[in-house]
């Protein structure tokens, strides 16, 4: 009553008179609610005073208790830290390597069809089993039957062409083909260039030679190949002996009007008879009539040819001499080939390639009748008779979904220690299976820093209760130690030492051992009275690592300081 009558005072109003007495008709009007900001604005300025410092006395107070605490802790409002150690002890760890991959049915079978054509007929269904030997479908292709056809020439072609460089490769030590003695021998010289085509010389075979004799009809059949003539050669005034050739019924008539055969009489060779010397071939019959020819003729060298090089290259050696009697197969001109073999080399590569595309061809044109050549189920066949199939499209796979591979990786920390036999557990969904590590590869990818290894894992799936073409987890044993020493991963450090080598520590508690190191460099608080000592470590799984080496069982150890704060947070 006191504070509304001093309010009162200062407002400079008096209270209001008493009401008149209410009558039982009429109800009082309900206060109006005032916010907490219009009452303290309402408030006397006095007393808004007073609450004002009676706020900023309860906050100094509160200031001096958190002084007193922070005094009484010692640690001025700073943050609290906590060393945390444990020991060396013994115990059991398991190496695990978990990762995931595909499943792949172990042996399967796509075929693919590479040109157009048209479904006539399909022997198989979705999802059915079949056997080797099975038909599938039949699919009429004009296309495919043409490609064989290129291809096959394109082969044919190919072969030829390397045929005849083989042939022309031959020549890089260019030899007579037959005896004879050499005439209008071109000179070359070590170093020269050759064409290939080039005549270097004319090879005469002089071992024997030709005479061709014409006879008069009335001596038809008294002349017959293999027959003994004289020759005579008036140069050499002598006669010798030859043999008829061959015999040819021509009819030349004279200008006396004889008709005329001729006969071919080779003369054997032995040194003094040479081409363009005048001859005549004479027999006596049994009778004693000697056949005289209508006239006499010339020897002729047995055959000629054209020395000619079959290459393109450069001069080696050459012993062309004219009138040089040679051998058959001696060599007369050695050529360097360099540029033939590239031409080999490549007409090799050539037919190689020709020969792939044929065998692509004729398997594309096989495919077009396929049977399955393996035992699995029918997968990916949408196609029904009357479909037009285009070019390169894959058309139904065959999978022997019983036996299973998973195509996973391992990374780098754990590829050495899985090896090919290691037994792995798979998980597809809650569907669990065993496999074996098939095979390892030593060939890595890198991604993110990290290499990776492929790895193969076989499972069998008899019952098939794992999808194929699906993903699936595995895990496999690395490694095991039942009876070592362990302590958490967080114990242990690798450090650099200031001359630059790099070590794997741990920090002992207590008196300086004697195998602790100098100059190790950290990123990091360590407490005093703990000191690196180098350990050797094993195998590890996700929280403990093994000691091998390097302290004893019971040894305290650093693992980390844990930080609290003084404000009680």
């Amino acid at each position: 009553m006191a504070d509304v009558m001093d309010r009162e005072k200062q407002s400079g109003t008096a209270a209001p008179a008493a009401p008149a007495a209410e009558t039982p008709q009429q109800e009082a009007p309900a206060p109006e609610k005032k916010s907490l900001w219009k009452k303290w604005k309402g408030m006397p300025r006095k007393k808004r005073r007073k609450i004002v410092r009676w706020f900023i006395f309860l906050l100094i107070l509160a200031a001096v208790g958190l002084g007193v605490r922070q005094f009484l802790s010692g640690k001025d409002g700073a943050d609290q830290t906590e060393v945390l150690t444990t020991t060396v002890e013994y115990g059991s760890i398991t190496a695990t390597v978990d990762g995931s991959g595909l499943t792949k049915a172990k042996d399967s079978e796509t075929i693919t069809i590479a040109t157009t054509g048209t479904v006539s007929e399909v022997f198989v269904n979705e999802g059915e089993t079949v056997e080797p030997g099975t038909p599938l479908f039949l699919i009429d292709s004009d296309a495919a039957r043409t490609a064989v056809d290129k291809a096959r020439q394109d082969v044919l072609g190919r072969e030829k062409q390397l045929n005849a460089l083989l042939k022309d490769v031959a020549g890089l030590n260019l030899a007579a083909g037959y005896s004879g003695k050499l005439m209008e021998v071109v000179d070359l010289n070590p170093g020269d260039t050759i064409s290939k085509d080039q005549k270097v010389a004319v090879l005469a075979d002089d071992t024997r030679l030709r005479l061709t004799q014409y006879y008069s009809y009335a001596y038809e059949g008294m002349i017959r190949v293999g027959q003994s003539m004289d020759v005579s050669v008036p140069t050499l005034m002598s006669a010798i002996p030859g043999t008829v050739e061959a015999v040819h019924m021509v009819s030349r008539i004279t200008p006396e009007g004889t008709k005329l055969f001729s006969a071919d009489i080779l003369v054997e060779n032995e040194g003094a008879l040479t081409a363009e010397m005048a001859a005549s071939a004479t027999v006596t019959t049994a009778e004693g009539e000697t056949i005289y020819p209508y006239e006499p003729g010339k020897l002729e060298y047995y055959r000629t040819g054209d020395l000619k090089s079959t290459v393109n290259g450069t001069v080696l050696s050459s012993d062309l001499v004219d009138y040089l009697q040679v051998s058959a197969g001696q060599v007369l001109v050695r050529v360097d080939g360099e540029d033939s073999e590239a031409e080999i080399y490549s007409a090799r590569q050539s037919l190689e390639e020709a020969q792939k595309t044929l065998e692509t061809a004729e398997k594309n044109l096989a495919n077009c009748s396929a049977v399955a050549t393996i035992a699995g189920k029918v997968i990916g066949l949408t196609m029904k008779p009357g479909d037009e199939i285009a070019a390169n499209t894959t058309v139904v796979t065959i999978s022997d979904t019983s036996s299973l591979i998973v195509n996973a990786t391992v990374d780098e920390r754990n590829v050495s220690a899985v090896q090919v036999g290691t037994m792995v557990e798979l998980d597809q969904w809650g569907t669990t299976a065993m496999g074996i590590v098939e095979s390892v590869s030593l060939s890595s990818t890198i991604n993110n820093g990290v290499a990776t290894y492929p790895m193969v894992i076989s499972v069998d799936n008899a019952e098939e209760t794992l999808q194929v073409n699906s993903y699936i987890n595995y895990s496999l044993t690395a490694s095991e130690n039942d009876n070592c020493l362990v302590l958490p991963l967080q114990a242990v450090r690798t450090v650099s030492t200031e001359s630059g080598e790099s070590l794997t520590v741990v920090y002992v508690k207590g008196d300086r051992p004697d195998n602790a190191v100098e100059g190790v460099m950290i990123d990091e608080m360590i407490p005093e009275g703990y000191w690196p000592v180098p350990v050797e470590i094993g195998i590890s799984d996700t929280y403990n690592v093994e000691i091998k080496s390097g302290v004893e069982e019971h040894t305290e150890v650093f693992t980390q300081v844990q930080m609290s704060s003084s404000w009680g947070f």
